[in-house]
Parts: structure tokens; sequence; C-alpha cells
């Protein structure tokens, strides 16, 4: 008999060979079956390996992510099949389930394949799902290995065996398809009743250019065809709410190659949106014991060499900046953490005068491949809504629950509702990537769980996820088309006090270490914004927008009174301009739903006659009008922008 412990902590008792399809049926016939992979104690095995020893035993359905991964790594091996039946001398290379889907990297020799091609690929697909092929694992040594892709003349396979030890290679087999595999299957191609080739591209082999160029089919499936038609329907959604696409229509930022990649230029709707999104959180910040501080954007080599981000992220930092004095080196500041050390170092520090809270909108440089780089959310140059906390020990808890508070004002602000708390910890395992003394770490980590659980987050843990110098809490937030994002972080840090040797007198007369916090609820203003565009599709909080409302005029006739309008808004705090050009008021209108603008004001003869506006709301096709005062306009934005807006 072997222990089986289930993910809730029960251990059941089973027969040696038993399987995790077997493990599922004697939990519920259902769960048997929509069971479609299994990890075996942090192992990725399949439904029907055979368990010989106690363990741990996670059950994945389609529900879950592992098992979207096992699902569409076992339909990248049914489109290989395809693939080799429909071209005959392909070379096959690679085909992993990623993060929406999965692709093939494919040498197609003579052939090409288009994206005409792809309704008789996607067919050949389902007619091999639906014969129900097994997939079966099997062990080969080295030398057999090697043979059967040297017989096939297949270069790269010969090439992953060759960098693999005897005894760890393992194939996989389906119907008359066999393809070097490490596992992780779906237990039958029959789960797989819908699949879609969404795109054809080059890629080189193993990603150096040196190497030839493949071309990698991406594709995706499900097990229902109502899920996919689903996922394609929120691909055109995604697309119209592209920030990149929204940014450009509603004039808010651009690109220029002159400038450079990755480099974005606000423009003035733009800066006047960011400006606004820095005073909200000024506001909050002031009114919790922030102070604000500014830091240059470079800083000595050594500084970043003392903090420990050069030995970790050197590589990935924009080249240094030599001097006219020899040996002297600057960098583009990639983060501001050792800034603002160094300006807790200015002075010493008693325990009363804890904690200090210092913030910064600072601007930093990091170096991003230029195929990585992605409109506002993969950026060169980005500003973080960074503070950095120094407090007692004592004082951690306490601090770390107000940091918590401020991230819910900003998303509650800013109509984030779904979103959960993702606790991020050390690799269990590799303890090499992190600095700091394990008792630290385990002050650190267990600072955040308790602060999580006395908040009542709905918290999740991962571990491996956490920064090298500290764990974290990352919020998870999921947007309107259920995409999740991290948005906002709080970092624990015993590490970079010590290596900069930061300390206060604490009440024994003695010198002590204080606990360093880093949160940036936005996280980077570009991001943040990005993903703020993409959520509300540009319409966003009426306190945030650019443009509060426009004032349509009939004619020219009623300029004078347009422009009294405006000033009377003003007056009253909101942002409007006025569309006076000579255009049908129909034009007009159509022209402003595309800009987003929250309300038209329309003004004509019998406006100006009762010194009143007519008000049409975006997005209000069809529904009459509503005729105002303007006190009772200035009113109704008050109103609106108070639901969202309430005071930290």
């Amino acid at each position: 008999m072997i222990n089986i412990t289930l993910p809730d902590g029960s251990v059941k008792k089973f027969d040696a060979g038993v399987t995790p399809l077997d493990v599922a049926m004697s939990i519920s016939e259902g769960l048997a079956r929509n069971v479609i992979s299994a990890s075996f104690n942090g192992t990725t095995v399949e439904t029907k390996t055979p368990l010989t020893t106690d363990g741990s035993l996670i059950l994945y359905t389609w529900n879950d992510k592992e098992g979207k991964k096992a699902f569409w790594h076992s339909t990248s091996h049914v489109l290989a099949q395809a693939l080799q039946e429909m071209y005959p001398g392909i070379k096959l290379t690679i085909g992993p389930a990623i993060d929406n889907g999965f692709y093939y990297d494919v040498d197609f020799g003579d052939h090409t394949i288009t994206d005409k091609d792809f309704k008789a690929i996607e067919d050949r697909v389902l007619a091999i799902s639906r014969e129900k092929h097994e997939f079966k694992m099997r062990s080969a040594t080295k030398a057999e290995a090697l043979e059967f892709y040297k017989n096939e003349n297949n270069p790269y396979k010969v090439e992953l065996i060759e960098n693999l030890e005897d005894g760890t290679i393992t194939f996989c087999d389906h119907a008359t398809f066999t393809d070097l595999c490490r596992g992780g299957h779906i237990p039958n191609t029959g789960i797989i009743k819908a699949m879609k080739i969404m795109s054809v591209a080059g890629a080189y082999w193993r990603g150096d250019e040196k190497n030839k160029q493949l071309t990698r089919v991406y594709g995706i499936s499900f097990p229902k065809q109502k899920d996919l038609t689903e996922y394609l329907e929120l691909l055109e959604e995604a697309k119209r709410r592209d920030h990149r696409k929204l940014g450009k229509e509603l004039e808010l930022f651009a690109f220029s190659s002159k400038v450079g990649q990755g480099l974005p230029l606000w423009l003035p709707k733009g800066a006047a949106l960011r400006d606004r999104l820095e005073q909200f959180l000024k506001k909050a910040q002031k009114k919790a014991g922030y102070e604000q501080v500014v830091t240059p954007h470079i800083g000595q080599k050594e500084l970043y060499v003392t903090s420990g981000h050069y030995a970790k992220y050197g590589a990935d930092s924009f080249q240094p900046i030599h001097t006219p004095n020899e040996g002297e080196e600057f960098l583009l500041k990639p983060m501001n953490c050792p800034h603002h050390c160094e300006i807790y170092n200015t002075k010493p520090w008693s325990y009363k005068d804890l904690p200090k809270r210092y913030a910064e909108f600072g601007t930093v440089y990091r170096y991003e491949q230029s195929g990585e780089l992605h409109g506002l959310t993969r950026v060169r140059g980005f500003t973080q809504d960074d503070a950095h906390i120094f407090c007692t020990p004592d004082q951690l808890d306490e601090e770390f629950k107000k940091v918590i508070d401020l991230v819910l004002y900003v998303f509650s602000s800013l109509g984030f509702e779904n979103f959960s708390a993702q606790i991020s910890l050390r690799d269990q395992e590799n303890r090499e990537k992190y600095i700091g003394s394990d008792e630290n770490w385990e002050k650190a980590e267990n600072a955040i769980i308790n602060a999580a659980k006395d908040k009542g987050l709905n918290t999740v843990v991962e571990y491996g996820e956490a920064a090298f110098y500290g764990p974290k809490l990352d919020f998870m937030v999921k947007d309107a088309l259920g995409r999740q994002w991290q948005l906002g972080t709080i970092q624990v840090d015993y590490n970079l006090p010590e290596r900069f040797d930061l300390t206060y007198k604490g009440a024994d007369n003695e010198l002590h270490r204080p606990v360093m916090i880093h949160r940036a609820p936005f996280g980077s203003m570009e991001r943040f914004i990005a993903i703020l565009l993409e959520n509300t599709a540009g319409n966003f909080p009426l306190w945030l927008m650019p443009e509060q409302a426009i004032i349509l005029s009939l004619s020219e006739k009623y300029e004078n009174y347009a422009k009294k309008v405006l000033d009377l808004l003003e007056n009253h705090e909101i942002r409007a301009l006025i569309d006076n050009r000579n255009e049908t008021i129909g034009k007009k209108i159509r022209e402003a739903e595309v800009k987003k603008l929250p309300f038209m004001l329309i003004v004509g003869e019998e406006e100006e006659k009762n010194g009143t506006i007519s008000v049409r709301k975006h997005g209000d096709a069809g529904k009459s009008n509503q005729t105002m005062t303007i006190e009772e306009f200035a009113s109704l934005v008050k109103e609106e922008i108070n639901k969202t807006l309430k005071a930290f």
C-alpha cells in the first residue's frame, strides 16, 4: 500500500501502481471525467502513470493553469502529426504550451504555409483528434533516440538529444506519430473538440539569429467549440481596446523612431492624465505621512553594486556612462531604492523618528530587447510611483497593512474590483538567486503572510516569485476581458538596510537595523495607464478624463453663448472644450463619441434664450437629451465623480 496526500491535506491509501485517474475515480466520477493532467511530488505525470511510492498528488482539469498547459501541449503533438502528413519531408523541432495556446517550430524546407492553408490543417487536426488516440510515454536510450532522428534526417532533434543525459530521454506516441517529449499530456486526443491556427511567424532555431530561421505555427485549442468562439470574440474586443490604438485615437502618447524604441512621448492630453494620477496619489500619500523626495536619473555604478542590483540586473541595464575621469562610471538609474537608502543615510535617526516614508515618481531605465517591447506595457524608460518606508521591526505589521489600505484605495478609485493578492516567496529549492540570511527571509515572509491574512485578502502563494532581496505581495487584477495583470506590489526587505549599513538608535541606546518596505500601487505609470486604457476602453472614471464635456453649438450664431457656458464650467472646475466648426450637429456628436467624451452639451436658440444646456451622455444613443442649467449639470458631474473618487 502507498499513501497519497491530496491538496487539502487528506491522505488516502491505495495499492502500489494506482494511477492519478484511479485516484480521481475514488473521489468522484465527475472528477475522473474532467481530470486531464496531474503532478506527483512536484513532477508532471500522465493520468495513467502508475504511482509506486508515497507522495503528494495534484489533479488538474481544464479550469487549472496546469490543465490548460497539458491540453495545449498535447494539441501541439497533434498539429505536428497533421503537418508531417500534409507536408512530407518537413523537420519538426519543439512545440511547447504558452500562456494562450501553443506553437510548433518547423523547418518546412521547400514547402510554404500561408493563412490560406490554415483551414485544411485545422480540419486534419480535428479529424485525428476524433479518433481518440491515447498519449503514451516510453523511455529510450540516448543511442536509440539518436538513431531514430538520424534516420529521419532531423538535425534539430539530434542536437537536442546530444545535450541530454542517458536515462532521462522519453518519447510520446499517439496514433502513428512519435515525438521527443518530457511528458504532460491529456488522456487522449478525443478531448480536443476545437482548434484554430492563430498565425505563423519566423523564429530562429534556439532563438539564435546565427541559426536557420524556422516557421513558428501558433495555435490554440479547447474542449468545446463554444469556448473557441468566445475566445475569438474576446480577441476582437481586445483589438478594439488595444491601448496603442486608443492612445493614438485619444491623442495621449506617441512613439518616434528618432527618439528611440520603447521611449514614449506623452502628448498634452496624456501628460495631463498622468499629472492627475500623480496628484491623486500624492494627495493620499500626504495624508498617509509620506514625504516627497527627488533623486537623479543616473547614479554611480558602485551604488548599484552595493545594493546588489548590478550583479542581478547589470546585463539588462544600459551600458555604463563613462566620464572624462579614468575609471569613473555611471549608470542610467534602473531603480530608485538605492537612492532612497542614501537619503535615509544623510543623518542619524532615533526609533522615535521612525517610520520614515519617502515617496518619489522616479523615472528609471532598463534595456529591453527590441522584440520584447510592446506599447506602454514593456518600455525602456518608465516612471514608478515608488516609495520606501524605513521602520522598526515592531512597526512592520502596521505599516504593511497601511500600504495595503492605500493600494485598495487606488483600485477602488479606478474601477479595479476583481483582484487577488499573490504572496511571492523564495524558491523552496534554489536559494542561490537570493541575498540575505534565512532568518531575515523567514521574518519577512511571515510578516507578509500575517498582514494579508489579517486584512482578509483573497491570496495565493507562489514560490520562486520573490524579488532577489525580499518576498512581496503582488496584486493580481482581472480586467474587463478577464485577463490577469500584476498591478501594485509591496515588498519587505531586511537586506538592503544591511548592505547600506542603515541604522537607528533604539530605546536601549544601541544601534539597530530598520526594516525597509518597498511599495508601488501603480507599479509604473506607463504600464498602469496602458492597463487602465484597455480595462475601460478609454472611458476613464469621470474625475480622470482629459476632457469631461464638449460644447457643441448648433451654428456660429451661438458661439458667444458657448464661450459663456465654457467660462461657467471652468468656474465649477469642469474640464471642457468647444466644437464650433461649421459641421452638422450629427457629425460633431459622432466624433465626440469616438473621442470618448463623457458629456456633449448642445447649445442653440432655446438654450441661449433660457440660459440652459441640452445634455447628452456618451454611449446614450437613442435616449433623449436632458435640458438643465449649468448649476444642475455641475451637480451631476460632482455626483458622478463622488461615486468612484472617495476621500482617503
